[in-house]
């Protein structure tokens, strides 16, 4: 038996087929109760971490990869709405 060494990254092809799997799973209905679990325990998985650095360093190579990235990410984190900017909020003060 030969002696493995440290794993290596997948190459953007195999990204794509991982996102597509982990997209079609985590949308299928049967795992709506493991989608919360997930969300909830995200934040302290350093795999997922790791993956989701990897990913993004094919996000700007590849639209495919980008397309599926944002539909994984749109699952674990809410919508994000800016503030209002409204005409007195900064600027410069009258005098």
């Amino acid at each position: 038996a030969s002696a493995q060494g440290p794993a290596a990254p997948l190459s953007a092809e195999q990204a794509k087929v991982v996102l597509g799997e982990v997209l079609k799973a985590f949308g299928a209905p049967e795992n709506a109760q493991r989608m919360e679990e997930a969300r909830d325990n995200a934040c302290n998985d350093m795999g997922v971490l790791k993956f989701a650095r990897l990913i993004k360093s094919y996000e700007s190579q590849d639209p495919e990869i980008a397309s599926m990235s944002g539909k994984l990410k749109a699952m674990f984190l809410p919508p994000m709405t800016l503030p209002p900017h409204g005409a007195g909020t900064g600027g410069v003060a009258a005098s």
